[in-house]
């Protein structure tokens, strides 16, 4: 999708300050909006937590053995 946007320059350098390897402002900003997403995921996982119930026999470890 081709997008025309006006962006902050001092954030644009602020950013490839911390973006090793990246050396396009569209290289950039596919990185920022893939972290972006990848956050956003992250977080709906951290708010399952106390919410699912484990059975009485669940065994974590066997798993993790791919028993």
């Amino acid at each position: 999708m081709r997008t025309n946007v006006v962006l902050n320059d001092h954030l644009m350098d602020e950013a490839f300050q911390y973006a090793e390897g990246i050396r396009t402002k569209r290289e950039l900003i596919e990185t920022a909006l893939r972290e972006f997403v990848k956050n956003k995921k992250m977080k709906k996982l951290s708010e399952l937590k106390g919410k699912i119930i484990f059975t009485d026999n669940y065994d974590y470890k066997k798993m993790r053995e791919g028993k």
